[in-house]
């Protein structure tokens, strides 16, 4: 791991079970990763822990694979800035499939029956994550059938852009009280260096978004 690496850290005590932040690491030691201070994902506010705090941590390596460790808040420390002292990694797990980072973005994709049950058509995606997206329906669009193939158009930092293709399975479609139709699907024996495409995506757009509220 090296400094500026985006973490995205998962709260593990019971009365946070679902709380999940995002920092990057400031600096580090033999001892210690150093963060600055996480944002809540979802408030988007910064937020504080007590000494022993444990956190799942997740972060993209340089081989684009995503990793695992378990760490503990150590101490609060003063660098340039304000920071956390973070313990060390005793061990470093690959994440095969996980769906832990969802964003919102709107994304062209394209949607083919398999089994030609409906004619293909392009929207752009609700929302997207290493384990599914959700897209727009199109007026006068019907989903027929469970299964469908998902064809994405993804730009990642310095210009370059992926393109996923994955099968996927309904999990529901429902009409919002704007009269937009939401179709949610999760990626069905997806290519593990697609996901991982998908999930650093996922991370970058979460890294703008912070830059973003930094400068505001």
């Amino acid at each position: 791991m090296k400094i500026g690496t985006v973490l995205q850290l998962l709260i593990t005590q019971a009365n946070k079970q679902n709380k999940k932040y995002r920092c990057k690491i400031i600096d580090k030691n033999d001892k210690y990763l150093f963060i600055d201070y996480p944002v809540d994902v979802k408030t988007k506010k910064t937020a504080f822990f007590n000494k022993g705090t444990v956190f799942d941590v997740f972060f993209i390596g340089e081989d684009e694979v995503v990793y695992h460790f378990r760490s503990r808040l150590a101490a609060k420390v003063k660098l340039n800035i304000k920071a956390l002292a973070m313990t060390l990694p005793e061990e470093l797990k690959r994440v095969q499939r996980r769906n832990f980072v969802r964003v919102d973005a709107a994304v062209d994709i394209a949607v083919h029956s398999p089994d030609q049950l409906f004619p293909p058509f392009t929207t752009v995606t609700n929302d997207i994550s290493g384990g599914g997206v959700s897209i727009l329906l199109p007026k006068h669009k019907k989903l027929k059938g469970k299964l469908v193939e998902l064809w994405m158009v993804l730009p990642l930092a310095g210009g370059q852009y992926v393109y996923p293709h994955t099968k996927a399975e309904l999990v529901f479609d429902k009409e919002g009280e704007n009269g937009i139709t939401i179709a949610a699907f999760k990626y069905v024996n997806i290519d593990q260096k697609m996901q991982q495409s998908i999930i650093r995506y996922c991370f970058e757009k979460q890294r703008e978004a912070r830059r973003k509220q930094l400068l505001d």
